[in-house]
């Protein structure tokens, strides 16, 4: 999922590689909001899907996101899905149709879209980059080509994001 336009083509570019059941995701939510409150269209933050086995849901949700980002409400979904990884483990799609109605999406869309697959290349894509440069869990970080693990400790991880994004954007 990206937040890109035209006009963010030369934004650096930081990529999540998130899973929406993980925990460890959740807790990468407040970093990934200050950072795009800090840098708002100067940095390109894009939710790189990778389901991780252990989450049953986590698939679905993948998909579910690619959804919202088709009715324009891609990051908030994906917020929304996040901060409750327990109603996620508990009802699966049924939550992520539920999630849908109440960021008024159309729910019905939701519920005919993880039926039909229609975002499955999206995540299976994602899924396969992400393990071809190495991504081995959740949440994980990619910019200027440093991957950073941020799936045994979030910390630190924030300012290294803001160093290395300050360093691009003054190369600009």
């Amino acid at each position: 999922m990206s937040d890109s336009s035209p006009d963010r083509a030369a934004a650096p570019v930081l990529d999540v590689w998130c899973e929406l059941q993980c925990p460890d995701c959740r807790g990468a939510l407040d970093d990934l909001r200050a950072l795009r409150a800090r840098y708002g269209d100067r940095l390109e933050v894009r939710l790189r899907h990778f389901p991780l086995e252990k989450h049953k849901h986590a698939f679905a949700a993948a998909q579910a996101v690619e959804e919202a980002v088709e009715q324009g409400q891609g990051w908030a979904y994906a917020e929304a899905v996040l901060g409750r990884v327990e109603e996620l483990a508990r009802e699966g799609e049924p939550f992520l149709v539920r999630v849908a109605r109440e960021l008024e999406l159309d729910a019905e869309e939701f519920d005919t879209a993880l039926i039909d697959g229609r975002h499955i290349l999206i995540v299976d894509a994602d899924q396969a980059e992400g393990k071809a440069i190495g991504v081995t869990g959740t949440p994980t970080y990619v910019i200027g080509g440093e991957r950073l693990d941020g799936g045994k400790s979030q910390e630190g991880l924030r300012e290294r994001i803001e160093e290395i994004t300050d360093r691009l954007l003054a190369e600009q």
